[in-house]
């Protein structure tokens, strides 16, 4: 990856995070508990989670897996935990100073645009919230997601399938075809079964089984 991709995907981040947190601007103190369709989290809980993101850069993620016995969930447990507030203002505003940052544990820049961009939708879909992000960004991440597992296991998901994106460029594999729009492959790769109803193709049902949602399918 050029220095000049790897520059438009950290602007790409930068705002999604400014979206996100205009869109989160103005919840009510019970909104904020709302669960999320990432499982066990509500919408406070993710958006510590994306704060937590911005602040670990390679070292201190070393650290941290390994005081988890490399195990990621308690890794992301406790470094949420730590971006949590007093009150949902207080998360916000810690996730509002983090907008800008460029810090991660690696230089796999698509995955971490794919993490603010899956995120964002976790909290935006249960709150009704009606925005979507760029399908330019959102095929740098289907690219990577269908490419490689890395912290969801997105190209196991699709292997052997034909994905092709219906919004965009976004075309890749072979195999049974799985069509549909850059968000829902991209969230469907993620393992968000709330979006697999948007797929058509005769591969669909082979990603169903996959998610646990239709009949079980290698």
């Amino acid at each position: 990856m050029t220095s000049t991709t790897d520059a438009r995907l950290w602007a790409m981040i930068h705002s999604a995070r400014r979206s996100l947190a205009e869109d989160l601007a103005h919840l009510g103190a019970e909104q904020w508990h709302t669960p999320s369709l990432c499982s066990d989290w509500d919408v406070e809980h993710v958006v510590a989670h994306l704060t937590a993101g911005a602040t670990v850069g390679r070292l201190r993620w070393l650290r941290s897996i390994v005081g988890a016995r490399f195990r990621p969930a308690v890794h992301n447990e406790r470094r949420l935990r730590e971006q949590l507030g007093a009150t949902p203002a207080q998360t916000l505003e810690r996730f509002r100073a983090v907008v800008e940052s460029t810090t991660a544990p690696s230089k796999d820049t698509a995955a971490y645009l794919g993490e603010v961009l899956v995120h964002s939708q976790d909290v935006r879909v249960p709150l009704g919230i009606q925005s979507e992000p760029d399908v330019d960004a959102l095929t740098h991440v289907a690219h990577f997601f269908a490419r490689r597992d890395f912290a969801v296991q997105s190209r196991s998901m699709v292997r052997g399938l034909r994905l092709r994106a219906t919004d965009g460029r976004f075309a890749v594999g072979d195999g049974p075809a799985v069509e549909g729009p850059t968000l829902a492959l991209v969230m469907t790769m993620a393992g968000r079964d709330a979006y697999v109803g948007q797929l058509d193709g005769p591969g669909r049902t082979t990603v169903e089984g996959r998610l646990g949602t239709g009949p079980a399918s290698g």
